[in-house]
């Protein structure tokens, strides 16, 4: 296991780290939007286990997962979470997922758990009858809210369609997270629910699928069938400024690998655009 004083071994590193992050940011900047790592595809791990791996993924945007910072941190524990982040050169852009169907009280303490971890957006799943105490919260705290789709399973939200049904007469920091695999398995196109959302768009799951309607075909992104190139493309062509976080469900005792590939073929789509 990482210890704490071998993570702070690898401080030194982070000068060169920065900037490689910085170019690989400016190379981004092209397409306006950047490649990230949604942390729950490193749930099996601590967060001092799990930095050194995004480190290895040259992707330096995160969607924290609360494996990686407690819902009931206390304020050390946030203080030092953001300084490990910032000295692995390792910029969060949003957290979750959170579940936000509970009392006002539950929804409350969310927030707060946002505010101190510093999330500027979190990736969100209310129901029909929390969303406008969520959108209350949202103008006090100002913080985005980016409700996730999840599926067929799903009976809030299962399409990104049902996310911008719900939240199109709203404050515009309510938006929606596409998770695009299960925005597959509802049937919907997913290039053009990316287009249906427009500046809606606050975040991305980006997974893949050898079959588009199974759930349990997760692959290394461009391994599968869902159409990649055809996102990618489209967030250029709108103008899409947030991140595309990889969710790598699958192997979770050893992902790095999985991830890697992800991340190689995510690369070579973008440069080729």
């Amino acid at each position: 296991m990482t210890t704490r004083r071998s993570f702070l071994s690898t401080v030194p590193a982070a000068a060169p780290l920065a900037l490689a992050a910085s170019r690989l940011h400016a190379a981004a900047a092209k397409h306006g939007f950047v490649l990230g790592v949604a942390t729950y595809s490193l749930r099996k791990f601590t967060r001092e286990q799990a930095i050194p791996m995004i480190q290895k993924c040259h992707a330096p945007y995160l969607s924290v997962k609360s494996f990686h910072l407690p819902y009931d941190a206390k304020p050390a524990e946030f203080a030092l979470a953001k300084k490990e982040f910032k000295a692995a050169g390792l910029t969060v852009l949003s957290g979750g997922n959170i579940d936000l169907k509970g009392d006002d009280a539950t929804l409350r303490a969310m927030f707060e758990y946002a505010k101190a971890a510093g999330f500027p957006t979190i990736v969100c799943a209310p129901s029909h009858k929390t969303v406008g105490a969520v959108e209350k919260l949202v103008k006090e705290y100002n913080i985005r809210a980016a409700i996730h789709n999840h599926g067929p399973e799903d009976k809030e939200f299962p399409s990104p369609q049902s996310v911008l049904d719900a939240v199109k007469n709203m404050d515009p920091r309510m938006g929606l997270c596409i998770d695009i695999g299960h925005t597959a398995r509802t049937g919907a196109d997913i290039v053009e629910s990316v287009a249906k959302a427009g500046p809606r768009l606050f975040d991305m799951h980006v997974k893949d699928l050898s079959d588009p309607m199974a759930r349990d075909s997760q692959v290394a992104v461009g391994e599968g069938k869902l159409p990649i190139k055809g996102i990618f493309a489209q967030l250029k062509k709108q103008g899409y400024k947030g991140g595309c976080m990889l969710e790598y469900e699958i192997k979770a005792d050893d992902p790095l690998p999985g991830m890697l590939k992800s991340f190689d073929y995510m690369r070579s789509v973008l440069a080729a655009l």
